[in-house]
């Protein structure tokens, strides 16, 4: 199947007046598509399954805002829910009975849930998580996993993904070494490794966070047994284990990886689908532990937007639809289409890829696998995925112009849309192999 390619968007104008501005043009890094050599791609709307630019072209999404739309862009419900709030008013700064609604759904959806605090990022909702962590144990430790992204927190900008990871910063300048020296960084799925830091510096450990499936250094899956590991050794420890599902909550399973995995953290963190698009989080957990946050108790957090209307109602509104509609099995079928076709074309041009898909979730990398770290991350042939994204992207496909980030499905996807995506991935390829062969970049 041919089509002509499109042109890359984001109209030059618009670019230079970003970066007069903005850093570096943007409002966060990894939208500046520098690693996959393009100018930013300037938005106008989304449809369904589709993102428009300013000109007009469209572009079957697999970013779906970082993950948050699971049942795609301008879902109906979502629009009129949000439309009927915002005629109530914007903000508040009290309580109101949309907060309590959506708290009292997370809890009858996720297992390790009985009380909620709502913030408005996933920065907020992991660093005040571990605070908690701290709070409860009086230690002040933490170890997380090299590629593992929780947010841009000084704790958490050590060995990170995501962005960190697409611009190959190691950690951040401003981010004192005393702070980095509270926390411990270990390879994903490695317990050996797990054991030799709780050896060390188990008295001071107050939590493990995770991804409970990785993805911000791609998409990861844990090993068998990685997970319930975790459980095991912050039981004996007497730390508490941290579950960042802000990327996974109800994409891996309507109960997030927690359902799937059958392993019940201490904390959990949420974000993304909560929201519908909108910007809202949250950290929960147990009454035993939640209880310790103000008013209820002495440790202190607090936020003007948080359990803001708007996103209040686009959150629920969209996790009505998912539970009137259970789509879970149907993502989940289609990503794995998705993944396997990549991987097909890729195999039958001697082209080296491995991936996989966990839901709704999904990711390839163009190396041999499989991969199941961030060193093996890396290894990823980044100058290939570099040319074959800008290829996939003139053909109206949009991927994240990163390699260290997962991708995702909506419900407005179609097995046509997945099709049509699989011949521009087979074009593309093409595509990316000639520039190879011609001495681009």
């Amino acid at each position: 199947m041919s089509r002509g390619p499109h042109q890359p968007a984001g109209p030059s104008d618009w670019v230079r007046r970003a970066r007069a501005v903005m850093p570096g043009g943007v409002s966060s890094p990894v939208r500046a598509f520098g690693p996959v050599g393009m100018e930013p791609f300037f938005a106008a709307r989304g449809a369904g399954a589709r993102i428009f630019d300013d000109a007009g072209r469209g572009y079957l999404d697999y970013v779906l805002s970082w993950g948050p739309l699971i049942l795609g862009h301008a879902a109906p419900a979502v629009v009129e829910a949000v439309t009927r709030a915002a005629l109530d008013g914007m903000s508040f700064g009290a309580c109101h009975r949309r907060e309590v609604e959506l708290a009292e759904r997370l809890a009858d959806c996720v297992p390790g849930v009985e009380m909620v605090r709502f913030v408005n990022s996933g920065t907020e909702a992991t660093m005040s998580a571990v605070r908690l962590a701290r709070a409860a144990t009086g230690r002040d430790l933490i170890l997380k996993f090299q590629g593992c992204y929780h947010g841009h927190a000084d704790a958490f900008l050590v060995m990170a993904g995501s962005g960190v990871a697409t611009l190959s910063l190691p950690d951040s300048p401003g981010v004192p070494a005393a702070a980095s020296r509270l926390t411990l960084t270990v390879p994903y799925n490695d317990l050996e490794a797990v054991d030799a830091a709780v050896a060390e510096h188990g008295p001071r450990l107050a939590a493990i966070i995770v991804e409970p499936v990785a993805g911000n250094a791609g998409l990861i899956p844990p090993r068998d047994g990685f997970l319930k590991g975790l459980r095991h050794r912050c039981d004996r420890a007497g730390a508490l284990l941290i579950f960042d599902e802000v990327m996974t909550g109800f994409r891996v399973a309507r109960g997030g990886a927690q359902e799937r995995y059958g392993v019940i953290p201490d904390l959990t963190t949420l974000g993304k689908v909560v929201g519908a698009g909108l910007p809202v989080a949250a950290y929960a957990g147990p009454g035993e532990l939640m209880r310790r946050v103000a008013p209820a108790g002495p440790m202190y957090q607090a936020g003007t937007l948080s359990g803001n209307p708007l996103g209040m109602a686009a959150g629920l509104a969209q996790l009505r639809e998912l539970d009137r509609t259970d789509p879970f099995d149907a993502l989940a079928r289609r990503a794995s289409t998705l993944v396997d076709g990549i991987l097909a074309a890729a195999r039958s041009r001697g082209i080296p890829a491995c991936g996989t898909a966990v839901g709704s979730m999904w990711g390839v990398f163009f190396t041999e696998g499989p991969v199941f770290d961030f060193d093996g991350a890396r290894r990823a042939d980044a100058e290939f995925f570099a040319r074959y994204y800008r290829a996939c992207f003139e053909r109206g496909v949009f991927f994240a112009p990163s390699a260290f980030e997962a991708g995702f499905l909506s419900t407005a996807h179609t097995d046509a849309d997945v099709n049509e995506t699989l011949d521009v991935v087979g074009e593309s390829m093409d595509a990316a192999m000639d520039a190879a062969m011609d001495g681009a970049t």
